[in-house]
């Protein structure tokens, strides 16, 4: 019989977790999360006998940690491989002809590592140079077709759910409900061109959420997909957007129509004090890695106003709840 300090599965469960159209339940999923914050070994043996697996085509530091003690609050054995530095070169192209750098095809690899382990999480980049290829989805898209077990994105070419999760817990965890929250995404400055998925996702799941005046702002040509911002107001004027802000989320994001381009670095888009007093005494969320001083000051990042050291440590507690919603109920309790 489950522990009685096991928490439930939700009512319909995950067979994957790529975006927000895989939840049935934001708010549901968001207070499990909450839920395993309190009591992290709440289900500490739903994993057991169980392995996930987390292949990196990418650097990460929070995601692959966070959902690494993730799974072992949950009994999991976690298994980390970098593909980028450890494995061969993979082939995503359906009827390729190797003869080139890729050693093993997706379609041969998939299986075996569906053989493996139990779940399968992804990390990939976009190459930020055609975009039909990113917007694709070709190397997530592979992975669930021939994985054979369930895909988690630990971050995509277009999308990073469980950073989108962990925002929306975040809010949720520091905003009293006396009204609607306005949230304003803001553009940032940056040294190099980066993706638009965490932007992306974050829009996706603030609209599927439905609970807040959602905003964006951001410099002429730096629109983002509009199959992700549909139900925001968008503005280009960053002081009017950040009028009686109650939540400001900042992250830089490069061109999406002209696809992957630098047109503007200019730094009085860096969110400043000054700044701040235009909004209700708002709180500030960024994902991190954060290029201190170029796409925030010193002054915002170590205030009081800061979120981005708890919304880090929130990582652990979305990645578990998600996979607690994949993985099948135990009978052995917590």
């Amino acid at each position: 019989m489950p522990s009685a300090f096991s928490l439930q599965p939700l009512a319909l469960r995950m067979k994957n977790f790529i975006s927000v159209k895989d939840v049935d339940n934001i708010n549901a999923l968001v207070e499990k999360a909450l839920a395993y914050k309190k009591n992290p070994f709440a289900d500490r043996n739903l994993g057991a006998d169980k392995r996930i697996g987390l292949l990196f085509l990418n650097p990460s530091l929070r995601t692959r940690l966070s959902t690494q003690v993730a799974a072992k609050n949950l009994g999991m054995e976690a298994i980390v491989f970098n593909v980028d530095k450890e494995g061969w070169a993979l082939e995503f192209e359906e009827g390729a002809i190797m003869s080139g750098n890729t050693v093993e095809h997706v379609k041969d690899a998939a299986p075996i590592l569906g053989q493996y382990f139990d779940i399968l999480c992804i990390r990939t980049f976009p190459s930020l140079k055609n975009r039909e290829d990113d917007y694709s989805e070709l190397v997530m898209n592979s992975f669930v077709q021939y994985a054979g077990v369930p895909i988690i994105s630990l971050e995509s070419a277009t999308l990073h759910p469980l950073q989108s999760l962990t925002d929306i817990l975040t809010i949720k965890e520091s905003f009293a409900a006396t009204h609607k929250p306005k949230i304003v995404l803001t553009w940032a400055p940056h040294v190099k061109p980066l993706p638009q998925c965490v932007a992306n996702s974050f829009a996706q799941w603030v609209n599927a959420w439905g609970e807040a005046d959602f905003v964006i702002t951001h410099p002429e040509h730096y629109e983002l997909s509009d199959q992700y911002t549909k139900g925001a107001t968008i503005i280009t004027n960053q002081n009017d957007a950040l009028k009686d802000a109650d939540f400001v989320y900042v992250k830089n994001w490069s061109t999406y129509n002209d696809y992957g381009k630098i047109y503007s670095n200019d730094p009085a888009w860096m969110l400043t004090e000054d700044k701040m007093l235009l909004t209700n005494n708002a709180k500030v969320m960024h994902c991190l890695p954060v290029r201190r001083n170029v796409e925030l000051s010193d002054e915002i990042l170590d205030s009081a106003n800061s979120l981005v050291t708890k919304q880090a440590g929130n990582r652990v507690w979305a990645a578990q709840a998600v996979i607690s919603e994949i993985l099948p109920p135990s009978p052995k309790g917590g």
